[in-house]
């Protein structure tokens, strides 16, 4: 229950935005994305992973499989699963089923797990009211110093 959290492994990464390279637009990709740049505008999408960096800056959407940030990130995700890895800043909105985060992250941001439907939804019991006020208790003179 406690153990260490089992991370995916990464797909094939095939786009690798450098260190010293910006990136500005729309870029669409069937396999995993890493940033060590810097991404000044736009939409990122894949099926696979994005990983940012401890050198990523990156403000724009992401749309992906599980997005992990080590770096600098501002603007919407939209992920299966965001992990938020020691260092990191998030500002923005995420919006995702699961979510991990570490020690040491800053984040400025709406958080939405959604979480995965299932068919049996449980219903909660109602209370069970028995009276229509709630009785005041007020303490004694003994008990008061």
């Amino acid at each position: 229950m406690f153990g260490r959290i089992q991370r995916p492994e990464p797909d094939v990464i095939e786009v690798i935005v450098g260190p010293r390279a910006t990136f500005s637009g729309r870029m669409q990709c069937d396999a995993s994305i890493r940033i060590d740049g810097a991404v000044d505008s736009g939409h990122i999408e894949t099926p696979a992973n994005v990983i940012l960096t401890e050198t990523a800056r990156v403000q724009c959407d992401i749309t992906a499989k599980t997005v992990s940030i080590r770096g600098v990130f501002q603007g919407v995700i939209r992920a299966d699963r965001v992990e938020l890895l020691e260092g990191c800043q998030v500002y923005g909105a995420l919006h995702v089923n699961s979510f991990f985060m570490d020690e040491g992250v800053l984040l400025r941001a709406e958080l939405n797990i959604h979480g995965s439907p299932t068919e049996d939804t449980l219903e909660l019991p109602r209370p069970n009211i028995t009276s229509t006020s709630i009785p005041i208790v007020r303490p004694s003179r003994e008990t008061q110093v």
